[in-house]
């Protein structure tokens, strides 16, 4: 049901795409599937957008529109965001778009995963060499930030990067890294532990 409604979100959102601007802002039609502010949508699983770096989210839709993400059979996800992507690569949009998502206000999600923290602070260890010790990110080593974000979104996205799912093509670097690292995770709880701790961060 969550995948056809997404689905369902991702067909008016193109639809919207060539009306919105007659309607308000042309991006509006975001925030049909990434709610209010673009600060996530968790019914139909579409993560928070308001808050994250600029380049990060420059270089996730480009990666989607190149078919660097998004192309495995079993990405769901991946797939519903491809073809807006690839539409505002095409139409010279996609700057603009990260643009106006900047200008939005961001809140913190609430916190839906559950696991044990203390357990999940110890696996942190080896992201806060790139993600920092807060979870704050670091432009410099092209690594976004982790607090303050949707965490079924990122125990998602671990699970995937373990899977394969994402940063197996060779194309994505960075992804190749993240796939290293959640490949060190033993199963579905640490990923749990490692998101909950993650939510105690400021």
């Amino acid at each position: 049901m969550r995948r056809l409604l997404a689905a369902f979100a991702v067909i008016v959102a193109l639809a919207c795409m060539t009306s919105s601007a007659k309607a308000g802002n042309q991006f509006d039609y975001c925030l049909l599937c990434h709610g209010s502010n673009a600060n996530g949508n968790y019914g139909i699983r579409a993560p928070k957008l308001s808050g994250v770096e600029p380049w990060y989210l420059a270089r996730q839709l480009e990666n989607f529109a190149a078919g660097v993400r998004g192309t495995p059979g079993d990405d769901a996800a991946g797939h519903e965001m491809a073809p807006v992507a690839l539409r505002l690569k095409n139409e010279g949009t996609l700057d603009d778009a990260v643009k106006f998502i900047g200008t939005l206000d961001s809140a913190r999600p609430p916190a839906t995963v559950k696991g044990d923290a203390a357990q999940g602070r110890k696996l942190y260890a080896s992201c806060s060499a790139c993600h920092g010790a807060r979870g704050e990110g670091s432009a410099a080593l092209q690594s976004p930030a982790l607090a303050a974000r949707s965490d079924w979104y990122l125990a998602t996205q671990l699970a995937n990067y373990k899977a394969g799912l994402r940063g197996a093509d060779e194309r994505d670097t960075y992804g190749a890294q993240m796939r290293a690292i959640a490949g060190t995770l033993a199963d579905e709880k640490s990923i749990a532990d490692l998101v909950a701790y993650i939510n105690t961060l400021k």
